[in-house]
Parts: C-alpha cells; sequence; structure tokens
C-alpha cells in the first residue's frame, strides 16, 4: 500500500496553515489521513462531525485524492496504528512549536515506536485557529484564513 501519514489535530477551525501542511504531505505520501481529534484541555468551538465534512469539501475542491479524514478520541498514535499509518505529520511555524512538537514526539516514538514529519507552514507561519476564531468572533472577515467550505460552515454557525 506504500507510506501513511498521520496528521492530527483539533482543526477548530481547519486553516489555510492546515491545508498547506495536507497539500505538502499528500505529496510526499501514498495516503495522509487528517485525524480529527479530541483535546480535553482545549473547549471545541466547532462541531468535529460538521468540520469533518468541511475538511472532506476541501479535500475534493483541491483535488487531494490520497487524504481522508477520521475523527477520533484518545491517543492519536493509537488511531494512527488502527489506520495502518507508518507515520505521524506534524506543521512548525516555528522555533518554540519545534520544542513543543519535539518533546511529544519522543514521547511517541517511546510508546508506540512511531516517528514524526515535520513540515514548515512556510508563510502561513503566524497563523493560528484560536487567531481565525478571534476575528470570527469579532466579525472580522476570515476568508482570507480558512478554505471556502470551512468560511462557509463558520459563517452557517453565525
Amino acid at each position: 500500500m506504500g507510506m501513511v501519514g498521520f496528521y492530527a489535530g483539533s482543526f477548530d477551525p481547519f486553516t489555510n496553515g492546515h491545508l498547506q501542511i495536507v497539500k505538502k504531505a499528500a505529496k510526499c505520501f501514498d495516503k495522509v489521513i487528517v485525524g480529527i481529534g479530541h483535546n480535553p484541555e482545549k473547549k471545541e468551538r466547532i462541531d468535529r462531525t460538521k468540520m469533518k465534512i468541511a475538511i472532506e469539501n476541501v479535500l475534493k475542491y483541491e483535488n487531494l485524492k490520497n487524504v481522508e479524514v477520521v475523527i477520533y478520541q484518545g491517543l492519536t498514535v493509537d488511531k494512527a496504528k488502527e489506520c495502518s499509518a507508518d507515520i505521524l505529520i506534524r506543521g512548525l511555524r516555528n522555533g518554540t512549536d519545534y520544542e513543543y512538537e519535539e518533546n511529544i514526539s519522543e514521547v511517541n516514538e517511546e510508546i508506540a515506536n512511531m516517528d514524526t514529519c515535520y513540515f514548515r507552514a512556510g508563510d502561513l507561519g503566524y497563523l493560528s485557529s484560536s487567531i481565525v476564531m478571534e476575528l470570527y468572533n469579532n466579525n472580522a472577515k476570515i476568508d482570507k484564513y480558512v478554505p471556502k467550505a470551512v468560511a462557509e460552515l463558520l459563517n452557517s454557525l453565525r
């Protein structure tokens, strides 16, 4: 089947920065699974099933046929293994991200023997779901920061 990468996040919401990582990963892996996880430390802002549908619409629009979306709870490595993933995918915006991700990667390697592949966020390194939600909650335009299907979902929630 080839190499399978698992890209986990809360994607609350899925941004153009996340999409950039997915596009890069889709070129490097035979299959990429976007895993919408539940982080008990974060309050879920958008229903995960609705976000899954929006992301699937984005993938269709972008013609990313080797990418699928799953929703899960529990440990990322457990879901990644269940999906037959070979490697975990993470996006990096800056050095702070790297230090944070590296700690998690070490644990994942220890408990599940899964390595992590990092992709740079590039020119969207400043973008975060929190920034998008702050703009959204203050009625600022977000179309430039999220894919069309995600913007439509957010606007439908107003």
